[in-house]
This record gives C-alpha cells, sequence and structure tokens, in this order.
C-alpha cells in the first residue's frame, strides 16, 4: 500500500509544526516525528480510524492524542486528506 498527502495534508503538517514551534521547537519536532508515525502505521492498518459518515467513497479518521487525521483508502492507496488538531474549527 502507497502513502500518498493532498497538497491540503502536507500544508497542514507544516502549518501545525510552524505553530508549535513559535512557542518549543523541541516540542514541534518531537509531535512531528510521532504524528508521521502514526500516519505511516496506518499502511500495516488501514482500517485503525474510524469511518466517516455521510462521506462517499472509504473515508476514516484516526485520532492520535489531541489531532485528527482524516485519510481515504483507494484500491492499493492510502491518501490523507487533511490533518488538524482537535481544537480547531473543521
Amino acid at each position: 500500500m502507497r502513502l500518498l498527502f493532498s497538497r491540503a495534508a502536507l500544508s497542514d503538517l507544516m502549518r501545525l509544526r510552524e505553530f508549535i514551534a513559535e512557542h518549543n521547537p523541541t516540542a514541534a519536532f518531537l509531535i512531528s516525528k510521532r504524528l508521521r508515525g502514526a500516519i505511516n502505521s496506518l499502511i500495516g492498518s488501514p482500517q485503525m480510524g474510524r469511518p466517516v459518515e455521510n462521506i462517499i467513497g472509504e473515508i476514516r479518521e484516526l485520532i492520535w492524542g489531541r489531532y485528527v487525521v482524516r485519510y481515504e483508502i483507494r484500491e492499493d492507496d492510502l491518501f490523507v486528506l487533511r490533518v488538524w488538531h482537535g481544537k480547531e474549527s473543521r
């Protein structure tokens, strides 16, 4: 299974890291690294996230700590759509 990211998801990851880095660069590095690790773990267990209701396709959300990773399973691809902090309004 290939892991792919939308432009929005890549932008989300950069935005979140930059926000944390303003207050604590070390924490930004560690959280970013661990979040990417959680996302990578989806390759081996793509059904790990909960299904998102009322959206066409196999859309799921992985809750990792305070972060939400929304992704879609497309045949042999896992496509990360968006990533956000749970306190952000979406």
